[in-house]
């Protein structure tokens, strides 16, 4: 049951709803993101260490299948064509896994930096 008194101020349910609401916008505030500086900082390293490893994986494990093919299984090891393409392909797949286990490697530790730093402040 709601009741005015005198000055017009609400008593019972209806007044500590609106103090609860006032209370949740003040921990709202207190919890807001932080200066869209530092934010901005994170998302650029965040997208460079992005491009770093699409490059790393896209010209590497091409890169080397076709160099260890020519020069190394090929040139010097002096295999045949067909094994060639056989070890080569396992340069390839074995430098993917290499790659991304080191981007793996890179976003967990840089999450963890940045939740550090988020929960000192």
């Amino acid at each position: 049951m709601i009741h005015a008194r005198g000055g017009g101020q609400l008593t019972g349910s209806r007044a500590s709803g609106g103090r609860r609401r006032l209370a949740a916008m003040e921990r709202y505030d207190k919890a807001a993101p932080p200066e869209l500086g530092q934010n901005e900082g994170s998302l650029t390293s965040t997208l460079r260490t992005l491009l770093f490893f699409t490059a790393l994986m896209i010209l590497l494990p091409i890169g080397l299948y076709f160099s260890s093919k020519a020069y190394v299984f090929e040139g010097t090891l002096g295999m045949s064509n067909r094994d060639s393409y056989f070890y080569a392909a396992i340069v390839a797949v074995v430098t993917v896994h290499v790659v991304l286990a080191l981007f793996v490697y890179v976003a967990w530790n840089e999450g963890s930096r940045q939740w550090r730093e988020g929960k000192q402040d």
